[in-house]
């Protein structure tokens, strides 16, 4: 059977056309054999040479690996002696830092749930995540109190100053206090099994209301060997964190992935264009993960920038989070021919990365997402007829793999209309995968413009509006 399987699988595209799925070209990843192993085990186990884990840009705070493990091992013990045990949900509110992953790792090492937002969410917002989820603990800093005022949750500071804004809060101690004590071997430790649930991060889902995306420590493992197997990292490598670690692109990639391989985090509390740049040139980074219209703010104002900025040590820009134009593209990599652009593509509920170019040439095919990653297979299904589609044919993306989520966080409706009885995420986004196994996104289903019959991708007007010299940026709405 398995025989006659690869024989129909078209080794250019990828596609199996007796059951219309394509399938992944790169090499698979093996996940661990051993059921019982949480996702910070996994890494803190992984051999490296790496010596600086983060770097704090504002400050020059730096942890080393074996401060930030030793840390990780004193907070757990905290937690554990607290009560917190497999299952039970803390919340993190706070800006990007280096003590972010602490607190993730510390919390996932239990088998207890990390759930993170937006520290630009109102005190509303966030009170409707805390109704649903339903957090023993939460992590903030004194500035983000007034947000969970009326929550009545323990809350424990991520820094040691205390300002006025307590107000009623119930703090009960600070990371600090948390990272001085001495980790306890013989703590309580419930059995950690790779189903369990690791994260719960929240995303509007591929339609409506925010909904708490229900992700696995195996979801996460498959997602660090990913992110290592996509860029074989040497050691000195050094990453810009510009990216929100609440989300899940700053969470796969700076909280847990890229500490496997022993590159260095440089952290930015928030993205300010100048920092980002000056913090480059200071600390001679080499791989700089962002958004589209950060490149495109490069693109545009390249020259005053190569001025003002030593760029030199940067090798590659990782862009994220929407597709780039060809144009975008060819104008960043005329002003800054010594850097290369990956593009990765995906969703909270397939834990990040779900497709992605890995190369500089495989980044030249203009407008692609990239290539599935690894062990991950894809469907094209027309939207109206729920027909699998072929090679060239667009539809809706369905994928399936290690790293696609358990659910939706007790909404049952909204798990059953994303993920099928097969294991298939609806994505809710427009692509076509061309006869060498590229997917290229169109555009989002419900975003599609009907004008006298015709779809008008937001997306394409997007592209040829941001091509004129006198525009910056542009979006464009129904």
């Amino acid at each position: 059977m398995a025989e006659n399987m690869s024989l129909a699988i078209d080794p250019r595209s990828g596609f199996c056309r007796s059951n219309s799925t394509f399938y992944s070209k790169r090499k698979p990843i093996p996940l661990p054999k051993n059921h019982s192993l949480d996702v910070t085990t996994f890494i803190s186990a992984r051999a490296h040479h790496g010596k600086v884990a983060f770097i704090d840009a504002a400050t020059g705070r730096h942890l080393t690996f074996s401060e930030l493990w030793r840390a990780v091992d004193s907070v757990a013990t905290c937690l554990s002696d607290m009560g917190i045990r497999k299952g039970h949900v803390v919340l993190l509110l706070s800006p990007n830092s280096i003590f972010f992953p602490i607190v993730c790792l510390s919390v996932m090492s239990l088998g207890a749930i990390i759930t993170t937002t937006n520290p630009l969410n109102t005190a509303n917002e966030i009170g409707k995540q805390v109704a649903d989820s339903k957090p023993v603990l939460a992590f903030t800093i004194p500035q983000l109190l007034p947000k969970l005022a009326g929550s009545a949750i323990p809350i424990v500071l991520l820094e040691d100053h205390l300002s006025s804004q307590a107000g009623e809060a119930k703090i009960v101690t600070t990371l600090h206090q948390m990272m001085k004590r001495e980790p306890s071997g013989s703590r309580v430790r419930d059995r950690v099994n790779q189903d369990d649930t690791a994260t719960l991060l929240y995303s509007s889902g591929t339609t409506g209301a925010s909904k708490g995306v229900v992700s696995s420590h195996r979801n996460l493992i498959a997602m660090v060997q990913t992110v290592i197997n996509r860029f074989s990292i040497e050691v000195g490598e050094k990453f810009i964190c510009t990216v929100p670690m609440f989300h899940i692109y700053g969470l796969v990639a700076f909280a847990t992935g890229l500490l496997a391989s022993g590159s260095t985090v440089i952290v930015l509390s928030k993205f300010e264009m100048h920092d980002m740049l000056s913090t480059i040139e200071k600390y001679r980074a080499t791989y700089l993960p962002l958004v589209p219209p950060i490149l495109v703010a490069m693109v545009n104002a390249a020259d005053q920038i190569r001025k003002k900025y030593d760029l030199s040590s940067l090798h590659s820009a990782l862009s994220g989070g929407a597709p780039l134009s060809k144009e975008v593209i060819e104008g960043f990599l005329e002003k800054y021919p010594n850097v290369k652009i990956l593009q990765g593509y995906g969703l909270t509920e397939s834990t990040g990365i779900g497709a992605s170019t890995d190369s500089l040439e495989e980044s030249r095919k203009y407008g692609t997402a990239g290539m599935l990653s690894p062990s991950m297979e894809a469907k094209v299904v027309d939207p109206d007829s729920g027909k699998a589609l072929n090679v060239n044919q667009t539809g809706e993306l369905r994928l399936r793999g290690p790293s696609v989520m358990k659910g939706y966080f007790s909404n049952p409706e909204a798990t059953t209309s994303t993920l099928d009885s097969d294991g298939w995420l609806r994505t809710g986004d427009l692509c076509y995968i061309d006869e060498d196994g590229f997917i290229f996104i169109v555009d989002r289903l419900k975003e599609l413009i009907k004008y006298k019959g015709y779809q008008v991708p937001p997306a394409e007007l997007e592209a040829l509006l941001l091509s004129h010299p006198e525009i910056l940026d542009a979006a464009v709405i129904p």
